[in-house]
């Protein structure tokens, strides 16, 4: 059964990350919490999520938003630290139940066609809160989610830049991660296990995002972040 659930959770959330380019943190992290300790779950998904950011980037490069990118890029220089300290001193329930209230009243605002008006300094703080979470329990996608989708920016723009971002969101974290609270052989032999899912996951979401509209592509978002939310308070 442990195998089946971790089968399931690295396929179904590597065809969403692939689809929409957000999706594997926000999903995998959770369940992954189900049949591993915290820094075993954060390490896998912060090492699995970086070999599909790689994986894709260089087909969608064009599409990134080289301004956006390098304000997000600086926000998150802030948020890093912060999110280590978390990790390590906070209660990891109280944290998961506070982020799940906040998903939840933020979609809400959202499907009440909240629209939130693009700034400078709200691409820095956005930055900040996803390297916040990022170090802190390995989901940075949360708060690009809400931005981007109040802003009503374009599917290959979102999908674009937040992978690259992601690029260095992932590669710091984890070596933050690897420093601060250690590894172990378990999480890289299951994340061994994992890469073929992952590579199925990247064909089957390529073949997904061809045929997703704007309007089913806002629906998802939602229902990401609602399935979290609940989840997350549930756990």
């Amino acid at each position: 059964m442990t195998i089946f659930i971790f089968i399931s959770i690295i396929l179904f959330a590597s065809i969403l990350q692939t689809s929409t380019g957000f999706g594997f943190s926000i999903m995998a992290t959770p369940f992954l919490l189900m049949i591993f300790n915290p820094m075993e779950a954060i390490q896998i998904n912060l090492v699995l999520s970086l070999v599909i950011s790689s994986a894709l980037i260089a087909k969608i490069r064009k599409d990134v938003d080289t301004d956006l990118l390098k304000k997000l890029i600086i926000g998150s220089l802030s948020g890093l630290p912060i999110g280590i300290i978390l990790f390590i001193s906070a209660d990891i329930n109280k944290l998961k139940t506070g982020i799940g209230i906040v998903l939840l009243l933020l979609t809400l605002l959202l499907v009440l066609n909240l629209r939130i008006k693009r700034t400078k300094r709200g691409d820095f703080v956005v930055g900040g809160l996803s390297g916040t979470l990022t170090t802190g329990i390995g989901m940075p996608g949360p708060p690009l989610l809400l931005y981007f989708a109040g802003t009503a920016m374009q599917k290959e723009t979102l999908r674009a830049t937040t992978l690259a971002f992601y690029l260095f969101i992932y590669s710091v974290s984890l070596l933050i991660q690897v420093l601060f609270v250690g590894t172990n052989k378990g999480i890289w032999t299951s994340i061994g296990m994992a890469l073929p899912l992952v590579f199925a996951g990247l064909y089957l979401g390529q073949l997904l995002f061809r045929h997703i509209s704007q309007k089913t592509f806002r629906i998802f978002t939602y229902g990401i972040l609602l399935f979290t939310g609940v989840y997350l308070l549930i756990k």
